[in-house]
């Protein structure tokens, strides 16, 4: 099926914003942390689900899981789920890096586009997922058959899950249009497509183990961790993914701290993320044991996403039963991601849950803002240049501070990093 992409309004746009949309290049998942386990828990009213799996690399014959119940399980409360569907749930929700470009300083004032009108019929023609758009934060506003085109009118969230349903949909964008999409997103505008309708115009053999799934019913929110000390010979890191349909998951004897998020940081982080990640974690995670919370979205969309969200299908593998049949994407399930760190002699108690109202959302989000190279002959270009020094200064020390490294180390690190143009 070939599309075309109607350019138009991207050709003008404002010079001086700084609006670019940032893309995902890295993530702190769980395979970072050694002697890690991942607990999927989903919570609606007083059924839990609770699916889990451990990093454990023996000969199956020695793998043994205990975990404690409420009550008697039944057979058809006790499963096996795709241990791909962790890994998606996981990558789905791990810290992230995210990079922005400048503009050029130089570039030439603001210019508005035409305004670009239509006389055009509704038509059914053009078959699109709602579903699928929704979960990306796409609105479709309206839907035209305008001679051999098909029209869409679209709203959007972010211009990620925009440039994403364009791209799924066969719309071809021209390079350097997500930014764009994004200036013109926080301006509130919709948005006009428009692509040539053709018609009018023609058994897996994996060795890994797969995690184990218990289903039952219980007055008490909590998970169990205490038998999964006995073995412990050091620190231990778990991942708590908690899924509700009401808001974000809390736990209330074990207060989680917030990681400390949007924050600017230097250029050279993007080779040394897994590190750098564990430096944060190791700073913010309470030093008695206890739980930092790295994440807490509504599964449907994000911005940045670190992978697209999960399916329904997989939703279901998960224990959620509140969703359409429809088999496509999540719909009103919130996801809460924390990560406990403990040692045997910490977290004495088992945790306690439980599910709030509160949607706001929140990730571990770290931003690298690369600083415009090409060339720049104008008055504004010198001042940027020591601005922007004067920014990559204050990302070393925001660095230093968070990680607990040695500040004239990464100073250096962060003057090798950067252009010559802005040492």
């Amino acid at each position: 099926m070939t599309r075309f992409f109607l350019t138009v309004s991207l050709l003008f746009f404002a010079a001086s914003a700084q609006a670019f949309c940032g893309f995902y290049v890295a993530k702190a998942d769980g395979e970072l942390f050694n002697e890690s386990s991942k607990v999927v828990f989903v919570r609606d009213g007083t059924r839990s689900v609770i699916t889990m799996s451990s990093d454990y690399r023996g000969a199956p014959k020695d793998f043994a899981l205990v975990v404690p119940t409420p009550r008697i399980l039944l057979r058809d409360q006790i499963r096996t789920v795709d241990a791909e569907t962790i890994t998606h749930l996981d990558n789905y929700t791990a810290p992230r890096l995210v990079e922005y470009f400048d503009d050029d300083p130089c570039a030439p004032k603001v210019v508005f586009a035409p305004t670009l009108t239509l006389d055009s019929v509704m038509n059914e023609s053009l078959t699109i997922d709602l579903d699928r758009a929704k979960a990306m934060g796409v609105t479709i506003e309206a839907q035209y058959a305008v001679g051999t085109y098909d029209i869409l009118i679209l709203g959007a969230e972010d211009s990620d899950g925009l440039a994403r349903f364009l791209t799924e949909t066969g719309y071809q964008l021209p390079d350097g249009a997500e930014p764009v999409l994004k200036s013109y997103i926080d301006g509130g505008m919709k948005f006009f497509v428009a692509g040539v309708n053709l018609e009018r115009h023609a058994a897996s053999d994996k060795k890994e183990l797969p995690p184990l799934q218990i289903e039952f019913s219980s007055d008490d929110f909590m998970l169990p961790i205490q038998l999964g000390k006995l073995n412990a010979d050091g620190p231990q890191d778990a991942l708590f993914f908690m899924l509700s349909p009401e808001g974000r998951v809390t736990s209330t004897n074990y207060i989680p701290v917030s990681l400390p998020s949007n924050i600017n940081v230097p250029l050279f982080v993007e080779e040394e993320f897994g590190d750098f990640y564990k430096a944060v974690f190791a700073e913010v995670a309470p030093k008695e044991g206890g739980l930092v919370t790295e994440y807490a979205w509504d599964m449907a969309w994000c911005d940045p996403c670190a992978a697209d969200p999960l399916t329904n299908a997989q939703l279901a593998e998960l224990g959620v039963d509140w969703l359409s049949e429809t088999p496509t994407m999540g719909q009103n399930v919130y996801v809460t991601r924390m990560h406990a760190r403990y040692t045997k002699d910490q977290m004495p108690e088992d945790v306690m849950f439980r599910a709030t109202k509160d949607r706001i959302n929140f990730q571990g989000r770290y931003v690298m803002n690369h600083p415009f190279e090409g060339e720049m002959s104008c008055e504004a270009a010198e001042d940027y240049v020591l601005r922007t020094r004067e920014r990559f200064i204050q990302e070393g020390q925001t660095l230093a501070r968070l990680t607990g490294w040695d500040e004239a180390e990464v100073q250096e690190k962060v003057r090798m990093s950067v252009p010559e143009t802005f040492r």
